[in-house]
């Protein structure tokens, strides 16, 4: 019986057609599982150029990315508090700085958003000429005022005031102006005061001070009406004069979290909190709010509770 030889050599193709599908199939799949995942986003919600959340915000991007590998992070300029919150809360943003009178009162009432610590506290001030007419709060009926931005903490907390004080409605004449842009109105004369909530020192705040004569209104007598109508959130802190070399007030003060998407895995929110604690001194370089966190007093954070990964490195830590 004879043999067919394309038979076999038909044969040989197909089965050599089969082991090299195999071979390509095997190592596509090897390139996949070697090859280096994507790396993760963090993108943090901070503030104008000019005041603290920024500063702090691009000193934490900047260890984020040097001390994590697998981690890409960046600042995103807000109006502040207020819209930080919403980004954080909406998945716009991991990080996001906030004032704690911002917050709704329970976590359960914005279940995506939790704290990785209270940073530090935030100081209203309420500023305007060095020589002009406002030297109370009641002085500002019938003026011109900044609140602050829309959605902003400064908005929140000056309207807050004013209504205890009893300059809402129509008391004033308001404008919604963010840090920069009441600054240039102060300036210009196109407003007579404006209101901002910040860490000392706020460097827009002090830029002014340099240029021009100005002055920073006591707002001491308002801490008690705040905090009967609002809540115990609202304290007393001192301006110094050594801060802007105006002089020296008492003024209100509230809280300041470091907020974090609830989902962000524990690992990682507990990476990010030891570097946050750790490199304080780096931080506080880029401003000086920054220096004044503690694990001790990071960890108190009403009405937001901790995420799972920073409870973690706290815990471990034992402020």
């Amino acid at each position: 019986m004879s043999r067919r030889p394309g038979r076999h050599r038909a044969g040989w193709a197909a089965l050599l057609t089969v082991l090299l599908t195999a071979a390509l199939t095997a190592a596509l799949t090897a390139g996949c599982r070697d090859a280096p995942t994507a790396p993760t986003t963090i993108r943090i919600a901070t503030g104008s150029p000019t005041a603290v959340y920024y500063a702090f915000g691009q000193s934490l991007a900047a260890i984020l990315n040097r001390d994590l590998p697998d981690v890409r992070a960046s600042v995103v300029i807000t109006a502040a508090s207020a819209e930080n919150v919403q980004l954080v809360g909406s998945g716009a943003a991991e990080l996001g700085f906030t004032q704690a009178d911002v917050l709704p009162t329970t976590t359960a009432e914005n279940p995506t958003v939790e704290a990785i610590a209270r940073v530090y506290d935030d100081q209203l001030h309420l500023v305007t000429t060095g020589g002009g007419p406002v030297r109370t709060v009641a002085d500002l009926r019938g003026r011109r005022v900044s609140v602050g931005a829309p959605g902003s903490g400064t908005e929140i907390t000056a309207t807050r005031l004013l209504e205890v004080a009893r300059l809402g409605g129509d008391e004033i004449r308001r404008e919604r102006l963010g840090l920069d842009d009441s600054v240039a109105a102060l300036r210009s004369g196109r407003i007579d005061a404006f209101f901002f909530s910040g860490g000392l020192p706020v460097r827009g705040i002090e830029e002014l001070a340099w240029r021009s004569a100005t002055r920073i209104v006591d707002l001491s007598e308002w801490t008690e009406p705040l905090r009967d109508r609002y809540g115990q959130v609202y304290v007393s802190r001192d301006i110094p004069r050594s801060v802007y070399g105006v002089d020296a007030v008492t003024t209100v003060a509230d809280p300041n979290y470091l907020i974090v998407r609830a989902d962000l895995p524990e690992q990682l929110v507990r990476e990010v909190t030891r570097l946050l604690m750790e490199r304080r001194a780096e931080l506080a370089a880029a401003h000086p709010a920054a220096g004044r966190m503690s694990p001790r007093s990071a960890i108190v954070t009403a009405p937001l509770s901790l995420h799972p990964g920073a409870a973690n490195w706290y815990r471990a830590a034992k402020p």
